[in-house]
């Protein structure tokens, strides 16, 4: 058995290192706990408030995501993803998530799996026990990465890969 031979490049040798981490907090829940009930579908929908820090020098963006995991579709459902938030924003207040809120930080607010432009509420099956709704930031070295509303979530993130400076997640629950 030859032990010296090279291998051949892995097919994500391109993609760079580890990013830095943020710390995302929320004065409407704890990371782990429950998320406030406005946050719900038909409760209110109305997105809770979040803050940040840690951004590294040279941070332009940052891309926002709320996606469920638990949801019983495979790959999960995004209920919130807004693209282009500027570099010196650190918190998005509680409702930034309505329909037209996000557009006045000059962001970009893209569909989320209702097919909506805002913040759809959780909406966990009646029954199905409480899921987990992650709130993650990307600190990004670009201001949209030349994206625009008609960009999908899977493609803002993964047209943003190489853009990444840091990352942080909070992860609240929601019970129907």
């Amino acid at each position: 058995m030859d032990l010296d031979r090279t291998l051949p490049p892995h097919p994500n040798d391109h993609l760079p290192a580890a990013p830095a981490e943020l710390t995302v907090t929320s004065e409407d829940f704890t990371d782990g706990g429950e998320l406030p009930e406005s946050a719900g579908f038909g409760q209110g929908n109305t997105s809770p408030q979040l803050s940040w820090e840690g951004a590294p020098e040279g941070t332009k963006s940052y891309l926002l995501v709320c996606h469920d995991p638990d949801a019983p579709v495979m790959g999960g459902f995004h209920h919130w993803a807004v693209l282009g938030i500027p570099g010196d924003t650190t918190s998005l207040e509680a409702g930034a998530g309505d329909q037209g809120r996000s557009a006045n930080l000059g962001a970009i607010t893209l569909a989320n799996d209702y097919g909506t432009r805002d913040y759809g509420g959780a909406a966990p099956p009646e029954g199905d026990g409480p899921h987990r709704y992650v709130f993650t930031v990307w600190a990004l070295d670009v201001e949209d990465a030349g994206l625009d509303t008609s960009t999908s979530v899977a493609k803002a993130q993964f047209a943003t890969l190489g853009n990444v400076l840091a990352r942080g997640s909070i992860t609240g629950t929601y019970e129907l």
